[in-house]
């Protein structure tokens, strides 16, 4: 079952759902939000439909749509300010930071289990080939 949702107040925000995927609803909404975010579709600044409205609008329970925003709020994506909304963070920032922090825990674990340089560049690329299809 697909589902359609439209929000306009602030510029669209056309999501499509398909309840039917692999990828339950939450991730889409994240996955979706997150690509417009990136691409500047949805430039920083700009404010997102609340949970419940954005939830009423895509016929899916209010926790769904929450799980997506807290997913995305984690990610630096957007950020939640209180009674005025939920809007687009300047993500490249938060981004940038957390891989960071990531790839220095991924480091430091690598040499903690006696991989050498080699092997621990070798795992990352891997990782890579099969998160980004290359």
């Amino acid at each position: 079952m697909t589902r359609n949702a439209s929000h306009r107040p602030d510029g669209p925000l056309d999501l499509v759902v398909d309840t039917e995927a692999a990828d339950p609803p939450y991730e889409q909404i994240r996955e979706r939000i997150a690509a417009r975010a990136r691409g500047g579709e949805l430039p920083v600044g700009a404010k997102l439909p609340t949970v419940r409205g954005l939830a009423q609008q895509l016929g899916l329970a209010a926790n769904t749509v929450a799980k997506a925003y807290r997913a995305l709020e984690a990610d630096g994506v957007i950020e939640t300010r209180g009674r005025n909304g939920t809007f687009v963070a300047a993500a490249g920032d938060a981004a940038q930071r957390e891989s960071v922090d990531a790839a220095l825990a991924y480091a430091r674990r690598a040499q903690r289990l006696g991989l050498d340089h080699d092997e621990a560049l070798a795992a990352v690329v891997a990782a890579l080939r099969a998160t980004y299809g290359d």
